[in-house]
């Protein structure tokens, strides 16, 4: 069998990346000629654990079959989120946490999807499963996973599974959670350097919503005017993104992580959808959401039901 490469969605998150060190690692150790690559560089939280625990960020690979027809996945298997040659691919795995829309394959596979905050928590049990101890730098990266996708156990995602998976790797790894959590997420707020479309393109994910594409980006940040004060330049970097890639209406979500609550900022249409998925009216393009954190289970869901109706 020729090298198996295991890699995260477009635009990787700390999970996308850690599960996929994680995992190829496991496979490793189960015999797999497996290696860890992602479809775009680390952001700068990712990178913060990379350099935190001294691991190296995989290599970014364009195209898979210019180099094998074995693949893994990790924290994603809708296509229109992996590589861009994924359908001419051979997939032996998929580990993820999300739903599983627009995916088929030729052969059958290993599939193991979980309703759990992150993927790393599902690698963890993988590893038990296996009677195999996880490195104390690999558990350190899974832990960071956990810590930012559930936004250190305030996003509604986590579960108490989370939370275990996180204590334990923690003491893997040999940090204090608490601590450990927050420098993490406050390293991935650093935005003030980084132009509109770098913003918009940090953690956004498309989506077919009935007839429509719906692209929904979601930053982290401690201070929501801080990212509002470039409303103007935002709206047109999103518009542009519309007619470039043929979107029909684009999301822009801000988080803010110290507070756990989010302001939209919506480019396109049909927006009257917004209004019935969320109960909000817009106003200068914006809407307040109180508690909401989770793309994955307060934006996606309740907008995916009111493009159904």
């Amino acid at each position: 069998m020729a090298k198996v490469l295991i890699f995260g969605h477009q635009n990787p998150d700390t999970d996308a990346i850690g599960a996929a060190i994680a995992f190829a690692s496991l496979q490793k150790e189960l015999g797999v000629d497996a290696e860890a690559v992602a479809l775009g560089i680390p952001n700068e939280e990712t990178q913060f654990a990379l350099d935190h625990f001294g691991l190296t960020a995989p290599r970014v690979v364009e195209k898979m079959a210019d180099e094998t027809n074995d693949v893994m996945l990790v924290d994603h298997n809708e296509f229109q989120q992996s590589a861009a040659d994924i359908e001419a691919l051979n997939i032996l795995a998929v580990v993820d946490h999300h739903r599983i829309a627009n995916f088929q394959t030729a052969n059958p596979l290993y599939y193991r999807a979980e309703p759990v905050g992150c993927t790393s928590t599902i690698v963890l049990k993988l590893y038990k499963e296996n009677n195999i101890a996880v490195p104390a730098k690999i558990a350190g990266m899974m832990l960071s996973a956990i810590i930012s996708d559930t936004l250190l156990f305030k996003s509604p995602t986590c579960t108490q599974e989370d939370i275990d998976a996180a204590n334990e790797l923690a003491k893997i790894a040999g940090v204090e959670l608490e601590s450990y959590g927050l420098d993490l997420l406050k390293a991935g707020t650093n935005l003030s350097d980084k132009s509109e479309a770098e913003l918009l393109d940090l953690d956004a994910k498309s989506f077919p919503m009935a007839d429509k594409t719906v692209r929904i980006a979601q930053v982290n940040t401690v201070d929501l005017d801080e990212v509002f004060a470039r409303q103007d330049a935002l709206r047109d970097a999103m518009l542009a993104e519309n007619v470039k890639n043929g979107y029909d209406l684009f999301l822009l979500l801000v988080t803010n992580v110290l507070d756990s609550d989010s302001e939209l900022l919506v480019a396109g249409e049909p927006r009257e959808k917004i209004t019935k998925a969320f109960n909000v009216n817009l106003e200068n393009d914006r809407a307040f959401l109180p508690g909401v954190v989770s793309r994955k289970k307060q934006i996606v869901p309740q907008l995916t039901e009111a493009f159904e109706k």
